[in-house]
Order: structure tokens, then sequence, then C-alpha cells
């Protein structure tokens, strides 16, 4: 008896921290690159056609709908944060939220936006115009060879996720920092140049390359697909 208790505490221990605040994370997730994307397709033909330059119209759409998205989804990612941290005792988002907004006010809910904002308007200017780049100067392959059309689709699309998880992945080293101490930017900055150095910027970066570039790749790849069945490639 007292074994089946440890492996049951055992196996809730395992599949609790990755897994609570899910169903948050992929609705915040879903939407904002959906918005981003989207949006910046949209944004990026009208700013043209509109008579604005190409480096206006590639950067603009990405770094408003970034900040935008990020602002709005900034007490979701706190909250879906706080209580991945195996020491946590809340049980879900919405007791996260009630906690933190108890705890600290409005402020607490959006602590830490600034680098989140840093990390987010960057990474998607950056997948965006990688992925632009790419879809321009790939090698165009035969319109009825499915398989090479989506093996240059997926080329386009890691390599947009990749790039964009690596610029960004110091802020958000900074950033989850921030959530675990509720220092100020400039001192979680100070605070890791003095444990780490200049290293930190680097911490993470492979689990992160898993967590960002995937994602990101994904949701390019999956849309080309979405449009190659639609016929609009």
């Amino acid at each position: 008896m007292e074994g089946s208790n440890v492996l049951v505490r055992y196996y809730k221990a395992v599949v609790q921290p990755p897994f609570r605040g899910l169903a948050a994370t992929m609705f915040g997730m879903t939407w904002a690159r959906a918005a981003i994307f989207f949006g910046s397709d949209v944004g990026k033909e009208h700013m043209l056609n509109s008579g604005y330059n190409m480096a206006l119209a590639q950067t603009l759409p990405p770094f408003l709908l970034g900040t935008a998205v990020q602002v709005i989804n900034q007490p979701l990612v706190r909250a879906t944060i706080t209580i991945q941290d195996p020491k946590c005792e809340l049980k879900n988002t919405t007791q996260a939220l009630i906690h933190i907004y108890n705890a600290k006010g409005v402020k607490g809910l959006f602590w830490g936006v600034t680098p989140a904002i840093m990390k987010t308007v960057p990474k998607y200017i950056c997948a965006v115009a990688v992925k632009d780049y790419m879809e321009e100067h790939l090698p165009e392959v035969d319109p009825n060879d499915k398989v090479a059309k989506l093996v240059r689709s997926a080329i386009k699309s890691v390599t947009a996720g990749a790039a964009g998880a690596a610029l960004t992945n110091p802020l958000d080293v900074i950033r989850n920092e921030m959530f675990k101490t509720d220092l100020t930017l400039t001192a979680t900055f100070n605070k890791l140049m003095k444990e780490s150095g200049w290293g930190f910027m680097s911490r993470g970066l492979t689990s992160n390359m898993t967590a960002v570039a995937f994602p990101i790749a994904m949701t390019i790849f999956l849309t080309d697909v979405l449009m190659e069945k639609n016929g609009k490639l």
C-alpha cells in the first residue's frame, strides 16, 4: 500500500507541473500567433499598396500586433508561469490570477510586461521577416510536386522559428527571472550578470528552441499546408 501511494504521488508530481495551465497557455499562444502572422501579412500588403516603403511595411505590423497581444496576454502568461512552479499550491490559472491580483493588484498581473514586449516584438519581427525573405529567395519548385513544396515550406518555417527564438532567448531569461524574484528589469539584469556574466544569454537556449521555435515553425508550416489545400499556394 505504501509503495502504491508513493507511485501515485510520483506520477502526480510528474504530470502536474508541465500540464497545469495548458489550456490557457494554448489559447493565449494560438490566438496571439494567428493575429500576428495573419495581421502582419495583411498589414504589409495594405501598406505597400498605400505607397509605404518595404522596410516600414515589413516591421510596423508585427511591431504593433506583437506589442498589443503581449499586453493583452500578460496576465495569462504571469498566471500560467506561476502555477507551473512545482512549489506553487494554486491549482489552476483562475486561482493564480485571483491570487496575484489580491497580493499585488493590477500591477502584479502586468509585472514583467516590458521584457516580455522586448522579447515578443523582435521575435515576431524577425520571424516574419525571415519567413518572407525565405519565401522570396528559396528556389522555386514544381507546382505539381507536393513533396517538394512541403520541404520548401518546412525549410522556410524552421529557419524563421529558429531565428526568432535564438534572437530573444536572453529576454526570455530576464522575464522568467523577474517573475521568480519580483525584481525590476535593471535589478534582474544586474543579478544575472553577477551570477553568470554574459553567459546568462544562452541559458536555456536548447529548451527555448523547442518551446518557441517549434511552435512558430509549425504555425507557419501548417498555414502553408492549409493554403495549399485551398489552392492559394
